[in-house]
């Protein structure tokens, strides 16, 4: 969940596809952007300030995280890892 940011200035919300946009990126990235060269690469343009927010948003959902001023994508949505988990028996 996105942090309280009423009194930071935000004048707008990123929309969905602009999160999923920023995931995508991410995920096809063939090294762990930087932050600028993440924002620069995007297939559409957007306020940086929108950018970091989405940024925020995906490091603290735990889809994200920063080394070394790095992206690293670190959420587990591999197929074959959700059909096995899907198949699984319970214990």
């Amino acid at each position: 969940m996105v942090k309280n940011t009423n009194n930071l200035g935000i004048l707008h919300y990123p929309k969905l596809d602009s999160i999923l946009m920023v995931e995508k990126s991410i995920q096809d990235s063939e090294d762990y952007p930087t932050r600028m060269e993440l924002w620069k690469s995007l297939p559409k343009q957007m306020q940086y300030q929108t950018f970091k927010l989405i940024l925020e948003y995906l490091e603290t959902s735990n889809k994200i995280m920063f080394k070394d001023d790095k992206i690293i994508w670190i959420f587990a949505n591999n197929e074959k890892l959700n059909r096995l988990i899907q198949g699984a028996v319970r214990v």
